[in-house]
């Protein structure tokens, strides 16, 4: 299947839900982006969106723990989920996120793609593992981004990529593993390439809206 290649500098604001009760319909698709609070997954959308501050606006104080919606065309849409792992959050508030990120990883048919960051240099602790293992039990495709990858010279980031492809061969699920750089730009076309087949991945009634402009 060919896929459509789509204008994700047009990527605009939804709303922030607490849960997925709070979501729109459960129709389209979207695509979920995870990872511990320092992986720099509000850098990752917004290089990908080519927007400073799109990932900050839904992000406000008070309103870090929400699920934040972007939507790049009508259907197509990019959820921020919250961070998690962040140590100076009290224990309740850690459990609140985490019910929300299972209960959204598990329960939202319309979750296409789950893409995981991590830093490059710390990979794969426990929570980056449970995220991963929730998405392949309920069959959910991921694409694992080893951010900050430009901390690392070029032979050391391959062989960590590498690593960690080893790795996480042991999920046994749909797993891709790339370096990516928010400020050098590594990685960024192997995001945008992933994302458009996931999204050209629409049935196509709702293809044939979107393309139409209804």
């Amino acid at each position: 299947m060919t896929s459509q290649t789509y204008n994700y500098h047009m990527t605009h604001f939804v709303i922030s839900a607490p849960d997925i009760r709070h979501l729109p319909s459960d129709e389209g698709i979207e695509v979920a982006f995870a990872g511990r609070s320092n992986a720099g997954k509000s850098s990752a959308l917004n290089t990908l969106t080519g927007q400073k501050s799109l990932a900050r606006t839904s992000k406000t104080p008070g309103r870090t723990q929400l699920i934040n919606l972007f939507e790049v065309e009508e259907g197509i849409r990019l959820v921020d989920l919250p961070g998690y792992g962040y140590a100076q959050v009290p224990e309740e508030m850690k459990r609140k996120w985490q019910r929300a990120l299972g209960e959204y990883l598990q329960m939202r048919n319309c979750l296409k793609g789950l893409v995981v960051l991590m830093d490059i240099r710390h990979p794969l602790k426990d929570l980056d593992q449970q995220m991963i293992q929730w998405a392949v039990d309920v069959g959910t495709p991921v694409l694992v981004l080893l951010t900050k990858a430009d901390k690392l010279a070029s032979g050391a980031r391959k062989a960590q990529t590498t690593l960690v492809r080893n790795e996480v061969e042991s999920f046994m699920g749909d797993i891709q593993v790339e370096a990516f750089s928010s400020l050098k730009k590594i990685g960024v076309d192997k995001l945008m390439a992933k994302l458009n087949t996931w999204f050209s991945e629409i049935p196509p009634e709702v293809l044939e809206d979107v393309l139409s402009g209804e």
